[in-house]
């Protein structure tokens, strides 16, 4: 039954690219449109974290209480984005992406005119409701653009987006967050979704090809085992990046012991990583079926050894900072599309459940390094926590999700049966 959802798709996909297809000017400026929605979005989330000093000051709270903004947003993706995606299952997905970026903008003024701690906190859970939803309904729209058959590159593009946002957008907002107040990360993040929103007025077609589906449809890919086993390889492997991501200033300061100026420059490298990762793994995910997570976790687990052994050594540290950032983020489309495959009929549901995913990587990555840090273990055993948890996200994913095969796309099987 899923394989004949499944195909049923790739012959809708067929029918809305006929010879007289939108030009590729058109098509770049579809995909631009929608990576600049996630770049606002990545910037937005990840500035915060460097403001969070600034608002727990200016709002009367201790950071370790200011940080509850900090997860209140992750609530948000988690539970929000899903159920979110959920309700508004019949809209279009122009529509959607369309009231996606409205809220996204009135979630950042509400967080900007926030004048208690308890407001930010209803503000960022609000904003993060918008990026699981957004990267699902986005994602749809880039197949449409990109055809059939390049789930895997149609989901890096929308990823684009938060990637280069890691490199410029969260430094530039928290550096004018700190030059000019916490309130203006906000406002800025505001006007370049407000510029998302025009340019995917303007640019993404209105056509019933983006319809939306039934509530009933995107409840049901729940129901199915194999989306929560890929979820959950998914939050364990991808957890490593976080174990390193979050402790980058200790690495700096406290193992290698430099200034902290480096410390930008190392979250500089591992952006860098994880664009160049997300490239190359947006083409894997197209090709073969398994290959990217296979060698994106396989990958990771040697630079991850590496920096808990000679990580003290600069020139050792950032080369692999780069690589971790670039072999974690190469996995990340092949699981997208095997979501999708397990669930042909809730593409825009799998999107933000993907991305739920990636927070709850998050929560572990963090959870887990802090762990060791409070065990006395050094800075650097970050590393060895990211290692244990992508090997357990390794070994989950060769115990379930081979063992069940997804439905072929629909090109092999017409070469099957020609």
């Amino acid at each position: 039954m899923h394989e004949q959802a499944y195909n049923a798709q790739c012959r809708a996909e067929e029918k809305r690219h006929p010879p007289q297809s939108p030009t590729q000017k058109r098509d770049a400026l579809i995909l631009f449109s929608l990576a600049l929605g996630t770049f606002a979005i990545g910037s937005g989330e990840f500035g915060s974290n460097g403001i969070v000093q600034l608002f727990a000051a200016d709002l009367d709270a201790s950071v370790p209480t200011a940080t509850n903004a900090i997860t209140a947003y992750a609530l948000g993706v988690v539970i929000g984005s899903p159920a979110l995606t959920i309700a508004a299952a019949r809209l279009n997905r122009r529509t959607l992406l369309l009231g996606l970026v409205g809220l996204f903008i009135v979630g950042n003024l509400l967080s900007a005119a926030a004048s208690d701690l308890g407001v930010l906190v209803v503000a960022r859970f609000i904003t993060g409701t918008v990026q699981g939803a957004f990267f699902g309904a986005g994602a749809v729209v880039a197949a449409y653009t990109y055809g059939p058959g390049k789930g895997g590159k149609a989901f890096a593009t929308v990823m684009a987006g938060l990637t280069i946002a890691t490199i410029f957008g969260a430094p530039v907002g928290t550096f004018i967050g700190q030059q000019v107040g916490w309130q203006a990360l906000y406002l800025v993040v505001s006007m370049v979704g407000l510029l998302a929103g025009a340019a995917i007025w303007v640019f993404v077609p209105r056509t019933s090809a983006l319809a939306g589906g039934s509530i009933m449809q995107e409840l049901g890919a729940l129901r199915r085992p194999m989306v929560w086993a890929t979820m959950a390889v998914a939050a364990l492997g991808i957890s490593s990046i976080f174990a390193v991501y979050t402790f980058i200033g200790p690495y700096i300061t406290d193992a290698v012991a430099v200034d902290e100026a480096w410390i930008p420059v190392a979250l500089a490298v591992f952006g860098v990583g994880m664009a160049l990762g997300n490239w190359v793994g947006g083409h894997l995910a197209d090709r073969y079926e398994y290959r990217g997570l296979i060698l994106g976790y396989a990958v990771v687990l040697v630079f991850l050894a590496i920096i808990a052994v000679g990580g003290e050594n600069l020139g050792v540290l950032l080369p692999c900072l780069l690589g971790v950032g670039a072999s974690t983020m190469m996995a990340i489309p092949t699981i997208q599309v095997l979501l999708t495959r397990y669930a042909p009929e809730a593409p825009t549901l799998m999107g933000a459940v993907n991305l739920a995913s990636l927070n709850l990587a998050n929560a572990l990555g963090a959870i887990g390094g802090a762990l060791v840090l409070n065990a006395g273990w050094g800075p650097l055993s970050t590393a060895w926590a990211g290692l244990a948890l992508t090997a357990a996200g390794l070994l989950l994913f060769a115990v379930t999700v081979p063992r069940v095969a997804p439905p072929q796309p629909l090109t092999a099987s017409m070469s099957a049966t020609a």
